[in-house]
């Protein structure tokens, strides 16, 4: 191993024992002071499908316009095989040809060279802290994004170097975000690929900026909060209801993750997830898209600020993609999280280990193309529905005035394409499997939420 990597792994025990001795015994995952790390490219998931959107929308945004986009995203980055892996190969004519669907993974690093230092922290690094792979089924129907939580352990393969110089050493357990500095996004691209068993040919890297000048670029986004939001850390404080963020707020929102769920990164990605879903509604809104100047605001708002693959700079490609998207429901957009705990001993202790059985029924779905539902009440530890909210105060009145009336029946669970999942009849018979109708699977523990869902983020309560 190399001196540059035993001088990375020794800044990574060092962020370890921090990390250790700020959790106090809690067994949640922590990342020290958000000041000092960065976790918000989770923006870039809805990046790659918006600046899609804005060059499809070609009419509004001008022949000129489009020019200066593609001007703005360079010549994009290679993206080599990890050793003894097939190496990426040109992306076929249409996007259409990839079999089961196509892939694009969007990755949020915490350094930037045009960062403000001062309002982000130095870094001696750079990380990739966020980490959203995003499927488009083959008829483009559905779309699903699973959010993979940077602290959890995972195999990292022998990434090739950046200089061309040979491989660094595979890894069997190492933190997420540390993939970048074994490679760059090649090297995060081959570990998720790996971790999922998906082909990747499209991938993107998102700054802090970015995030600042898209939330700018559509005039704010709205989010709700089911409580105040606090958080010393990024400096964010909203009060309870809706705020429209933009700007360095909405940076802090994303960033924060002592003030939502539990404290863990498992929390801040369900409550990430909030924003994301009022991001998408906002970008297909007819405010935006009759809007030239949002199109444009937004188009080079994402590209001036996002690094993309070779194949993703291609502007054709660019504009099959958009076609994708633009026209899928909002109820058929879904944000998932890779199922995960903080309550693993050993390599996991203080951060996120894998929930296998659960990863497995879920990527064997995505690689069938084939689509899933979620559990009720399953929007994760930093977030609630919102419409669960409201039942659960008139609930808590009605309860004060009669002195405590019976729970309401349980909704029906979500569904990952936007369709209630089967459920018994209210009597509590088991439904006839030879006479109900066939319906996706659920997938038990998952958590995530329908970008048509109206959620609230949830405050940490520090005990």
């Amino acid at each position: 191993m190399t001196d540059d990597r035993d001088r990375t792994a020794s800044r990574a025990e060092s962020r370890t024992s921090r990390r250790a001795a700020e959790t106090s015994g809690r067994g949640v995952a922590r990342h020290g002071r958000l000041r000092a790390t960065g976790p918000l490219g989770t923006i870039g998931k809805v990046v790659a499908g918006a600046l899609a959107v804005v060059l499809v929308s070609g009419a509004s945004v001008g022949a000129i316009a489009a020019y200066q986009v593609r001007s703005d995203l360079g010549t994009g980055v290679a993206l080599p095989a990890a050793k003894g892996k097939t190496p990426v190969v040109a992306s076929p004519p249409s996007v259409d040809a990839y079999p089961g669907g196509f892939n694009v993974l969007v990755v949020g690093t915490d350094n930037d060279a045009e960062q403000d230092e001062g309002a982000f922290g130095k870094r001696d690094a750079t990380l990739n802290d966020v980490n959203i792979l995003l499927h488009v089924s083959a008829d483009h129907s559905n779309a699903t994004a699973v959010s993979i939580p940077r602290d959890m352990v995972v195999p990292i393969p022998a990434c090739a170097k950046e200089d061309g110089s040979g491989y660094y050493s595979a890894m069997s357990a190492r933190p997420m975000n540390e993939a970048y500095s074994y490679g760059g996004l090649s090297c995060v691209v081959s570990t998720v690929s790996e971790l999922t068993g998906l082909d990747i040919p499209f991938a993107g890297m998102i700054s802090f900026n970015g995030v600042i000048e898209m939330s700018n670029a559509v005039g704010g986004v709205p989010v709700c909060a089911a409580t105040p939001i606090k958080d010393r850390y990024t400096g964010l404080d909203i009060q309870a209801g809706e705020t429209v963020l933009q700007g360095e707020q909405a940076l802090q929102f994303l960033r924060t993750r002592h003030g939502v769920g539990d404290g863990s990164d498992l929390g801040r990605i369900s409550s990430q997830q909030v924003y994301l879903s009022s991001l998408l509604r906002t970008v297909k809104s007819a405010d935006t898209l009759t809007n030239p100047t949002k199109l444009y605001s937004l188009a080079r708002a994402a590209a001036s600020n996002m690094t993309l693959s070779e194949q993703l700079t291609d502007l054709g490609t660019m504009v099959q993609i958009g076609s994708a998207l633009r026209d899928l429901p909002l109820d058929q957009v879904n944000f998932v999280q890779y199922p995960g705990t903080t309550e693993g001993t050993g390599v996991y202790a203080g951060k996120v280990q894998p929930i296998t059985s659960v990863a497995t029924k879920l990527f064997d779905a995505i690689r069938a193309d084939q689509p899933f539902t979620l559990e009720a009440g399953s929007e994760g530890l930093g977030a609630a529905s919102a419409a669960t909210d409201d039942a659960a105060a008139d609930d808590a009145a009605a309860g004060d005035v009669a002195g405590g009336a019976s729970a309401a029946p349980e909704a029906p669970a979500a569904s990952a394409s936007g369709t209630p999942a089967p459920t018994a009849p209210a009597t509590g018979t088991p439904t006839d499997p030879a006479v109900a109708p066939a319906g996706p699977e659920v997938i038990s523990g998952l958590t995530g939420q329908s970008a048509a869902e109206q959620t609230c983020s949830v405050g940490f309560l520090q005990k």
